[in-house]
């Protein structure tokens, strides 16, 4: 019999419990690396996380016999995306369990009893009550290759703990790597310099003392670009600001550069530098010392990685090269210049397949692969993939 007992994360021991689980779930485990505390919390703060005007979600963990914390989970419900589904859909996401089925099913069972109860019929995960651009997905293929800034990370057994309460795939996230150095082929180079040499385009770097601009030309990119997608919702104004400013500790203006057509901004490219090696040192916590402790480690502790976090390219000016201008753009930037020794573009969907292939096409291989995966509350419904986007 399972004695488990599931309890809700509703006071400061419980959220203690809640992010001192992984320490021991990954003890001894070198590549991984604490999801700051400060960042997580933010996404369960009603005042923080601008989710909540649209939405809801809970959090729990699992305690055995013994009183010791085994596994913890968080529900979520978008209301914007959940009803653009077939089925109202929900989400999980922040999932840690040790290995054992029993212990995951009643993790599981009672996010979907909770989401069921608010009206969903299906849930993703594990995913964030927020942007994909920070824990979101499952890693499942090679993980020995060092995780970057704001990535899942976790036990392989994982995998089998998802495919067996009977999670499918509902993507794959492809992890796109290459080195600095290695040569930007010549074809993207021509069309690099055949838009610089017009006049009605022009790429320009980041100023961070106008980030509120270049969070609003980052928007405007955006909304246009992912409008194809069949889940797609637009971002709000405060949403694309909130993004910027919390990275804008972190931001190297030669990393985030925009394209622009007659001043209008028709592409970007926002990279980061991967402060993971950072963060390894500081356990999680970026509070009042975390922060003392960061500004002195960013003198001392080597930062070598980009992080390409987004490129977009408004529909209107797809197919003219625009993507390789801007890599062959930032090569130029940072090629045998700077201290940067390789770049990892954090996930391409394969629901995006021309998208990835301009990554390949550029020089990037596929180093690991992560996914989202859904469960269908129904089992006689049939399970649909993600339907693919940019068909034309």
């Amino acid at each position: 019999m399972n004695t488990n007992q599931i309890k809700i994360v509703e006071n400061k021991n419980d959220i203690n419990a809640f992010h001192q689980l992984p320490f021991s779930i990954y003890n001894g485990d070198e590549k991984w690396v604490p999801q700051i505390r400060q960042e997580v919390e933010d996404v369960f703060d009603k005042k923080k996380n601008k989710y909540f005007s649209h939405g809801n979600c809970q959090r729990w963990i699992l305690i055995n016999q013994k009183t010791e914390i085994i596994g913890r989970i968080a529900a979520f419900i978008n209301e914007k995306k959940a009803y653009s589904f077939k089925q109202p859909t929900g989400g999980i996401g922040f999932f840690e369990c040790i290995d054992d089925f029993d212990a995951a099913c009643k993790l599981f069972d009672h996010a979907k009893t909770w989401l069921a109860s608010n009206g969903m019929e299906a849930m993703d995960g594990p995913i964030n009550f927020g942007e994909n651009n920070k824990f979101w997905g499952l890693l499942i293929e090679n993980y020995n290759f060092p995780t970057y800034y704001g990535q899942n990370y976790n036990p392989s057994y994982y995998k089998n703990l998802f495919e067996k309460y009977g999670f499918q795939v509902y993507y794959y996230q492809l992890i796109n790597y290459r080195q600095i150095n290695d040569p930007i082929p010549e074809k993207y180079n021509q069309k690099a310099e055949a838009i610089i040499k017009d006049p009605s385009f022009s790429i320009k770097t980041i100023e961070v003392k106008n980030i509120e601009k270049y969070a609003e030309d980052f928007r405007s990119v955006y909304n246009a670009a992912w409008v194809t997608h069949d889940n797609f919702k637009e971002m709000a104004k405060e949403m694309a600001i909130s993004i910027f400013k919390k990275m804008k500790p972190i931001i190297d203006e030669r990393l985030v550069c925009f394209v622009y057509h007659n001043n209008t901004p028709v592409a970007f490219c926002l990279c980061i530098p991967d402060v993971n090696p950072i963060f390894k040192r500081l356990n999680g916590n970026l509070n009042l010392l975390g922060k003392l402790k960061f500004v002195i480690l960013k003198m001392f502790v080597k930062i070598s990685r980009v992080n390409g976090v987004a490129i977009g390219v408004h529909p209107e000016f797809q197919k003219r090269g625009i993507e390789g201008a801007i890599f062959s753009d930032l090569a130029k930037r940072l090629q045998g210049k700077s201290k940067y020794e390789d770049v990892v573009v954090t996930w391409v969907g394969d629901f995006n397949p021309k998208m990835q292939y301009i990554f390949e096409d550029i020089g990037f291989t596929v180093k690991s692969k992560m996914a989202t995966f859904r469960k269908l509350f129904d089992e006689n419904v049939v399970f649909e993939r993600s339907p693919i986007i940019n068909k034309t």
